[in-house]
C-alpha cells in the first residue's frame, strides 16, 4: 500500500515525508480493522480507501488558511485525521455525535501519536468552543445551507467555511444565507477517482 500511496501523492502538488505516508497507511489499517465491527465506512477495500478517503481528504490541504480547525460531522476522521497528518503544527477538533466514531478516533490519536487532534462527541449546534476556529470543514455533511446555519457560531470573524462537495454546486450557492459570501469554488483533482470534487470556500460577511 505504501508504494500505491507514494504513487498517488506523486500525481499531485502535495508533499509528504515517509513518516507522514506511513501514518496515512497506519490510519487505513486501523480503519479497515475497526470497520467490520463499527461500520465506519462503506468502502471495504483498503486500496480503495487510499483513493476515496486519504487522497480525497488530502487534496484540500493547500487551500486551508490558519492553524485552528474543526471538522464537523467527521465520521471516522475524514478529512480531519489526514489533514492533521499533513499539518502536524495545526490543531484539529474532530466533531461527531456518535460515540463509536469518537472511540475509534481516540484510538487513532493514540496509535498514530497525533497530538494535534481532539475528538469531541457533540451535535454541531451544541458545540460551544472556548476559542473560535480559523476554519470550519465539512465533507459529505448536509447541504451547504444547513452546514452554514448549524456552524455559524464556530468560525472567527475572519475565518472560513470549507465545504467539500461532490458535484457542481451552483444551485446550493444560489440559495446561500446572507451572512456569508463565496470566496472561491475550487475544482479538486483526486488521482484515480472517477468523480467530480469541489471545495466551496466561504467567509462570514
Amino acid at each position: 500500500m505504501l508504494d500505491q500511496l507514494r504513487s498517488l501523492v506523486a500525481q499531485t502538488s502535495l508533499s509528504l515525508s515517509e513518516y507522514q505516508l506511513q501514518q496515512c497507511i497506519d490510519y487505513v489499517k486501523l480503519l479497515d480493522k475497526w470497520n467490520s465491527a463499527y461500520n465506519l465506512t462503506s468502502v471495504r477495500d483498503p486500496k480503495e480507501m487510499l483513493i476515496k478517503h486519504v487522497m480525497d481528504s488530502l487534496v484540500i490541504a493547500p487551500h486551508l488558511i490558519g492553524n485552528h480547525f474543526i471538522d464537523v460531522g467527521t465520521g471516522p476522521g475524514l478529512p480531519g485525521v489526514l489533514l492533521a497528518i499533513y499539518y502536524p503544527d495545526n490543531n484539529f477538533t474532530l466533531l461527531d455525535s456518535l460515540g463509536k466514531r469518537i472511540r475509534f478516533l481516540n484510538q487513532v490519536k493514540l496509535q498514530l501519536k497525533l497530538t494535534n487532534i481532539q475528538p469531541v462527541q457533540s451535535r454541531v449546534e451544541d458545540h460551544q468552543p472556548e476559542q473560535h476556529y480559523d476554519g470550519v470543514i465539512s465533507r459529505a455533511f448536509a447541504s451547504i445551507n444547513d452546514m452554514l446555519n448549524w456552524c455559524r457560531h464556530l468560525p472567527t470573524q475572519n475565518g472560513h467555511f470549507y465545504a467539500m462537495k461532490a458535484a457542481a454546486v451552483q444551485e446550493e450557492i444560489a440559495a446561500l444565507p446572507d451572512f456569508v459570501k463565496v470566496v472561491s469554488v475550487q475544482p479538486l483533482v483526486v488521482p484515480q477517482l472517477q468523480a467530480q470534487r469541489h471545495l466551496v470556500i466561504l467567509q462570514p460577511c
